[in-house]
């Protein structure tokens, strides 16, 4: 399986991780988000060295950036937003919410087969930051992958930016 379509299917289900950072917390608005991504592919020796002949270059943390328009109603919701089980095969669960800190367990059992465990802190309503942790497999290939994220508010005028329609579980 080509690194990008790999890349590109975890996005795909870690693409909520911001939202799902702020579900009870923040404030409404617009906020600028990040996360970097480092996956642990492991692979046989020979398709590793295939690769290097090839020129081709071994994954490595890819950041992504964006802007979020978070609605009154995800912002003063308790639970994260919903992850598209049929599309990821990944249900997430909230283990503990205090009103500084969040931890919550994704378990998949579709194309990514595995636990993950994200923790998230507070810092006032503006400011959020947090990390994911997987452990699994990514169609059938056994992989590891850290994951942190950070956001911050910037003002209540989300502008062009449309809120996500929130979907609990």
């Amino acid at each position: 399986m080509a690194r990008k379509q790999i890349f590109g299917m975890v996005a795909a289900a870690l693409v909520l991780t911001p939202m799902a950072a702020l579900a009870g917390h923040g404030k409404a608005g617009l906020w600028n988000t990040s996360s970097t991504t480092n996956m642990a592919l492991a692979m046989p020796p020979d398709v590793a060295a295939k690769m290097k002949a090839m020129g081709m270059a071994m994954p490595k943390a890819q950041t992504f950036t964006s802007q979020m328009c978070m609605s009154q109603a995800e912002v003063d919701s308790s639970a994260p937003p919903h992850i598209d089980q049929g599309a990821t095969g990944c249900v997430t669960k909230v283990l503990s919410a205090t009103a500084s800190a969040m931890t919550a367990q994704m378990t998949c059992n579709g194309r990514m087969k595995g636990t993950g465990t994200m923790k998230i802190s507070y810092r006032g309503a503006e400011h959020y930051e947090g990390s994911y942790d997987f452990k699994g497999s990514v169609e059938g290939n056994p992989t590891n992958m850290t994951t942190t994220f950070k956001g911050d508010w910037v003002k209540a005028d989300c502008g062009s930016v449309k809120p996500y329609a929130l979907r609990t579980q």
